[in-house]
């Protein structure tokens, strides 16, 4: 995966003024004008929403914890699985053994 170049950081404070400055590409007064039927149509029309259903009813907030540094041995074609997805690799292995944990806490109580 290829690293994005010109990735440029704002402040809260610095992109606040750009949108004083009417510097944002976004048509706000547009936006707000439209209904929500054209809100859904426009996402409906968006390739990257196409066939997307979200359960807002099973969403929770959850604070992220510290991680722990350690050093553990893994088989290595689970390692190599990981890594060829990309960037993040070791984030989503703790999301698939974060996965596992909670299901097995979810049969525990039972």
């Amino acid at each position: 995966m290829a690293k994005k170049k010109h990735i440029v950081r704002y402040t809260t404070e610095e992109l606040l003024a750009m949108r004083a400055r009417g510097e944002d590409k976004s048509d706000w007064a547009r936006a707000g004008a439209m209904t929500q039927e054209e809100i859904e149509a426009a996402i409906a029309d968006d390739p990257d929403e196409a066939g997307m259903v979200v359960d807002w009813s099973t969403a929770s907030v959850e604070m992220p914890q510290p991680k722990a540094v350690v050093s553990i041995r893994v088989d290595r074609n689970v390692l190599d699985f990981f890594r060829s997805q990309g960037a993040g690799y070791q984030t989503r292995m703790n999301a698939v053994l974060r996965s596992y944990v909670e299901h097995a806490a979810r049969r525990e109580r039972r």
